[in-house]
């Protein structure tokens, strides 16, 4: 877009998901990418806020790559398709609707053959890039150092417990999916592992676990040049900031993130909908405090709760938030570029 206007921009900071195995012109999603210009979406297999429904995005790979063409059809600008394709546990693309098997972190860190995860990361970004899926929102590079972690460990979500056995891992996996042309996500900043709770249910307290050996897979992917996006955990840490969870923290997100470890890519939100965010904190407060610690694209699943409308509520409270002065425009711009640079990225790979 030559002349974007402020709407457009802030249409671009926003992941959405939508319910739909097919979507028309009359749903709100495609009026979001119409009207709103956002920036991505998210896609899910399941539904979660209503279990009387069959399903969310995912009934087979030929109905897939008809949806993924229909968004991508409709979108004003180069559009994210994201879906959580981890393997193994968290796995959107299974089996059951005609996809391929896949392995867990945990099981590719058993093996510790690099040359194995690549491999079987490439089969992922294969059958993403078929699909027409562009952003994968993988690799976990949590450590798996808590034996009681729910969402971690209990998922079996994480290479290893060693910092730099995950990094290689990632790294590797990152590489197998660049060289199909999908983009990926590192997650979750500065570290879930170390949880004993599971931020989709509450707030999880992570200072007296938490240790900066977390960082390490990051910091060795930002190195190694292969971190599309990160990213943010909901985890609350004492040490790292007093008031609030890392999504919210400028402390975490600027000075650790930013600063620290030289990030100058997206920084993408954990889904703003989990009970760490939503259960503590309005959403026109969520969206103010998020933007300002540092988020470039916020993320509505859109599953746990369902709200139609959501991209049209969240476009217009950013909308009001710059126009009351409480978010400059030129921060908007910020994320706005971020994104179009990552976006950018599609077209050479």
């Amino acid at each position: 877009m030559n002349q974007p206007s402020l709407r457009d921009k802030i249409g671009q900071m926003l992941l959405i998901g939508f319910r739909g195995y097919e979507i028309s012109d009359a749903d709100a999603i495609s009026h979001d990418l119409r009207e709103r210009n956002i920036g991505g979406v998210v896609l899910f297999d399941q539904e979660m806020a209503d279990k009387t429904l069959p399903g969310r995005n995912v009934k087979s790979p030929e109905q897939l790559k008809t949806l993924c063409a229909s968004l991508h059809a409709r979108a004003t600008t180069s559009l994210l398709i994201s879906i959580d394709q981890e393997g193994g546990r968290v796995n959107r693309l299974k089996a059951a609707y005609g996809f391929p098997e896949t392995l867990s972190h945990e099981e590719l860190g058993a093996m510790n053959d690099l040359a194995k995860t690549f491999a079987h990361a490439e089969g992922i970004a294969k059958t993403l890039a078929t699909a027409g899926i562009n952003l994968n929102l993988a690799p976990v590079v949590d450590l798996d150092v808590n034996p009681d972690n729910p969402i971690i460990k209990g998922k079996k979500r994480s290479f290893s417990s060693d910092a730099e056995k995950v990094a290689v891992h990632a790294i590797e996996f990152s590489r197998a999916h660049h060289k199909h042309g999908v983009l990926t996500c590192a997650k979750h900043f500065p570290g879930h592992g170390s949880a004993q709770g599971d931020t989709h249910l509450g707030l999880v307290d992570v200072t007296k676990h938490w240790t900066d050996k977390e960082l390490v897979p990051f910091k060795r992917m930002i190195d190694a040049d292969v971190c599309d996006t990160i990213m943010s955990a909901h985890v609350f840490n004492a040490n790292l900031d007093a008031e609030r969870p890392a999504t919210l923290s400028r402390a975490v997100l600027v000075g650790i993130l930013r600063k620290q470890l030289g990030f100058k890519g997206v920084i993408l939100s954990d889904d703003m909908e989990m009970k760490a965010i939503s259960g503590h904190y309005g959403l026109e407060p969520a969206i103010q405090y998020a933007i300002e610690a540092g988020i470039d694209m916020l993320c509505f699943g859109n599953n746990m709760n369902f709200t139609v409308d959501i991209g049209e509520k969240a476009s217009n409270i950013i909308c009001r938030l710059v126009e009351s002065g409480k978010i400059s425009e030129a921060r908007i711009d910020e994320s706005y570029q971020r994104v179009m640079t990552l976006k950018k990225k599609l077209s050479s790979k």
